[in-house]
């Protein structure tokens, strides 16, 4: 059995921050020293085609399997939640809050473009020449930016920028 009250974690920030990078990263430390974890790219909850394109509804498939899959883990009693997601805005934040139902720190990843010009290009696939296209928009309006606990430079070894996210959030 668990220990404490579950606690997440939103790893956030512009398309190629190193997002996911950082929660894998992070599962890895929290592995190594026996505190029982769950790991999720929110991205993928919500990555289906049908037949119609509907942001609304697109959020509304992430809330509904993040529900679900949260509650799976719940069940098992897992401590830590390591989320990635690039939030727009407060309203999408607050709708992840409710349905995960426990204490949410946000840590936005902070990077300069032309850093995410290199990793996003080195991926040949369309979607990250369109993610290349939003982080730039996103980077010059300064969306997503101002909803997070606390941001972290993302220019630096991964071990190093996991070990102040972890070290600030005193889970480790």
């Amino acid at each position: 059995m668990g220990q404490g009250q579950p606690e997440a974690v939103l790893i956030t920030g512009v398309y190629g921050a190193g997002k996911s990078s950082v929660i894998e990263e992070m599962a890895n430390v929290l592995e190594d020293r026996g505190i029982r974890y769950a790991a999720m790219d929110l991205d993928w909850l919500s990555w289906f085609d049908a037949g119609w394109d509907d942001d609304v509804a697109e959020h509304e498939m992430l809330l509904r399997n993040l529900g679900a899959v949260v509650g799976n883990y719940r069940s098992a009693d897992i401590e830590r939640y390591l989320l990635a997601l690039s939030v727009e805005d407060g309203a999408t934040l607050q709708s992840l809050k409710d349905v995960l139902d426990m204490r949410m720190s946000v840590i936005r990843l902070t990077l300069d473009l032309d850093t995410i010009k290199e990793r996003l290009r080195s991926s040949v696939t369309t979607g990250r020449k369109v993610d290349l296209q939003w982080a730039e928009i996103w980077l010059a309006q300064g969306t997503g930016a101002g909803s997070e606990d606390f941001a972290v430079s993302n220019d630096r070894p991964i071990q190093d920028v996991t070990d102040e996210i972890l070290r600030r959030l005193s889970w480790v």
